[in-house]
């Protein structure tokens, strides 16, 4: 018996500007080259980057590039700290910057405070690619937090500059600030949050309320589709979170839902397309 599901994809989902134009460079070059190194996954989406490896895109990391000499590098969207430049400019290596203008923007910034020698504080994810280009504008002096709590015994200056990594929720960020406002720091407050990401909260809270499941699809290394899927499970119940068609299951449907489809910032339209159709196939 068929479940008769009405499935629909979120339109406002799948890339933003920032991947499109990585993901585009990258392709125009493959085109022509056949092959391209990439420093680091070019999107936070293991579907996409198998996709763009089948076509020859060689995904490196900073061990391997120390050794690479003569070619073309692309950078990602997330930017890449200055060590990264002066390594290639002595291993002569051509850089195609994907950098995503808002994080190219944000380094900037970051990089013009330490150099009038700010304290600054960067709440975002330890680890995550954009959040090491940014700590980079430091000399890694720039102390980076997930939460308030990483913050409690930590002896912080009495004044200090707040950044945040781009995809980071918005709510969070003023909620940190207030709260370290409230413990008496001088807290000097950059909002850099990404509007395409922030904006999205408001979409998918509209979206997700139409449908009786949905079907968050993500990269589990994507930070905004960590922050995004809490925001449809905020405001339907019923949100699962899959990478892949192979992770869908048909216990979760009931005859007749209405099913809605959603997804990264980073999550291809094809795959969120090919979710569609397995659901079709109920």
């Amino acid at each position: 018996m068929g479940y008769n599901l009405q499935v629909n994809i979120d339109k406002s989902s799948g890339f933003c500007f920032g991947v499109v134009y990585a993901i585009e460079m990258a392709e125009d070059i493959l085109d022509n080259e056949g092959y391209l190194y990439c420093l680091g996954d070019i999107v936070h989406n293991d579907e996409e980057v198998e996709r763009l490896t089948n076509r020859g895109l060689k995904i490196i990391d900073h061990d391997f590039l120390k050794d690479l000499k003569n070619e073309k590098v692309l950078i990602r969207a997330h930017g890449e700290a200055p060590s990264t430049y002066q390594l290639a400019l002595e291993n002569n290596l051509t850089l195609i910057d994907a950098s995503c203008p808002v994080v190219l923007k944000l380094q900037n910034r970051i990089k013009n405070s330490h150099d009038d020698e700010e304290q600054i504080l960067i709440f975002g994810k330890h680890g995550h690619a954009e959040v090491i280009g940014l700590q980079g504008q430091t000399d890694g002096k720039a102390i980076v937090f997930q939460d308030l709590a990483e913050l409690d015994g930590v002896e912080l200056p009495s004044k200090f500059t707040l950044y945040s990594q781009t995809t980071k929720s918005v709510d969070k960020f003023y909620h940190i600030k207030d709260q370290l406002l409230s413990r008496g720091y001088e807290v000097k407050a950059n909002d850099t949050i990404c509007r395409q990401v922030s904006n999205r909260y408001e979409e998918l809270e509209n979206f997700v309320s139409h449908y009786d499941k949905i079907v968050f699809v993500s990269g589990k290394k994507s930070s905004n589709g960590k922050v995004l899927y809490d925001v449809c499970k905020k405001y339907n119940d019923n949100s699962y979170f899959i990478s892949n068609v192979e992770e869908l299951d048909q216990n979760w449907f009931n005859e007749n839902d209405k099913v809605g489809i959603c997804g990264a910032t980073s999550t291809p339209m094809w795959l969120m397309e090919k979710v569609k159709a397995e659901l079709e196939t109920y």
